[in-house]
């Protein structure tokens, strides 16, 4: 795509479904609102974000293969109205059983959105141009995290007590909120035609997907997915944990080291997206994950609470834009596989099921261990930074 069709009337729509896709990182504060509302611990609780991502690895290889049949565009408006109706299903209740449905149904939307978004918005925008348009947004879904812990704790109990809604639970109206942009946003997606790159291989099978993981470059880059999002899902659903039981912050406030954490993960998703169009994707993956696996070494020694914010953001810029440099350079070393690599890519999503329950048993054993698990995954990232740099071997 030149830039003479560079047009924000298809960009816009398609970055709107990034906020929609932001609603998954509720799973923090459905976590701990049912760790004040209920006596459950908290690492049962953590299967709020194991049902949200475990679907990515079951559904995600075969929604790419669909995609590849019914077109993007098709497949990201249904992953908006999936959304919508996950956002819906707390009407039934605050329980652990009615969120973990609700989560669940999320996770099946937003493992269709990421499949389909990531891959239909470098169709509509320049060559050359992915790793900038798609750092951006993660700005875009940035947003979304940020305001949504600040939507469940103040808009949504106003909401309930504008109702005359009984006061537990009443987060749960913020959610309601959420399912309006997204019908707004499926009705917006619903009245354009955008043009899709056609590919001239042949369509996508389990076997054509899976097969792509016996080159070592694409499987390096999926598993470096697995991890960085196992890191951004980790810090979501422990860090009121940890800001509780390591430096004694009150729950109150310890709820908003989500938002610490998001807010910076926008302000490095809008510079990175700026310093992406001057300075190689390899670079930055290298310098990010140096000062990502820094901040965390010395989260492990600290004893002081400002110190802890403030590392938690320099965390949050490390890891900011690492998800979409990692997707744009292996898409762009194989543009007529985009699809099965999106599939593969967005299946190891399910790091965000798996590793925060590593990293919650590792905090039982010890409060510097989830430390220690978010440390290693980085160290891999470091690894397949460097490893970035060397030129793959091709297999189309």
């Amino acid at each position: 795509m030149n830039k003479q069709t560079y047009k924000w009337a298809y960009i816009i729509p398609v970055l709107l479904s990034f906020f929609v896709m932001s609603f998954i990182d509720l799973v923090g504060t459905g976590v701990d609102e049912l760790r004040k509302d209920s006596n459950t611990p908290s690492y049962i609780l953590q299967l709020i974000p194991f049902v949200a991502f475990i679907w990515f690895f079951l559904l995600s290889v075969p929604v790419g293969i669909w995609q590849d049949k019914v077109g993007k565009k098709m497949a990201l408006n249904t992953g908006i109205l999936i959304t919508a109706v996950g956002l819906l299903v707390p009407v039934f209740g605050n329980s652990l059983p009615v969120i973990l449905i609700a989560f669940a149904l999320l996770g099946i939307g937003n493992t269709i959105l990421q499949v389909s978004a990531n891959p239909l918005l470098i169709d509509v925008v320049p060559e050359g141009r992915s790793s900038s348009l798609l750092s951006f947004s993660q700005f875009v879904k940035s947003l979304g995290s940020v305001v949504g812990p600040f939507v469940a704790a103040v808009v949504g109990p106003w909401l309930a007590g504008l109702l005359g809604s009984p006061t537990g639970g009443s987060w749960r109206y913020g959610l309601y909120l959420f399912a309006i942009i997204s019908i707004i946003a499926f009705l917006w997606l619903s009245t354009i035609k955008i043009p899709e790159k056609e590919s001239n291989a042949e369509k996508a099978s389990l076997k054509s997907c899976f097969s792509l993981l016996g080159n070592r470059y694409i499987l390096l880059m999926v598993l470096a997915i697995f991890m960085v999002v196992g890191i951004d899902v980790g810090i979501n659903s422990n860090i009121g944990t940890f800001l509780t039981e390591k430096l004694g912050v009150s729950m109150e406030t310890a709820v908003y080291g989500k938002s610490v954490y998001f807010f910076a993960k926008m302000a490095g998703t809008f510079f990175g997206a700026m310093l992406l169009t001057r300075i190689s994707g390899k670079k930055f993956l290298i310098g990010s994950g140096f000062l990502a696996a820094a901040a965390m070494i010395f989260l492990a020694i600290t004893t002081n609470t400002l110190s802890a914010w403030i590392l938690i953001a320099v965390i949050s810029l490390g890891v900011s834009n690492i998800f979409p440099l990692i997707f744009s350079l292996t898409v762009e070393k194989f543009p007529s596989r985009a699809n099965e690599i999106s599939g593969l890519m967005m299946m190891a999503i399910s790091g965000g099921a798996i590793i925060p329950f590593v990293i919650g048993y590792a905090m039982r054993v010890h409060l510097n261990g989830g430390i220690l698990v978010l440390f290693l995954c980085m160290v891999y990232l470091l690894i397949t930074a460097f490893v970035a740099d060397k030129k793959p071997t091709r297999k189309n």
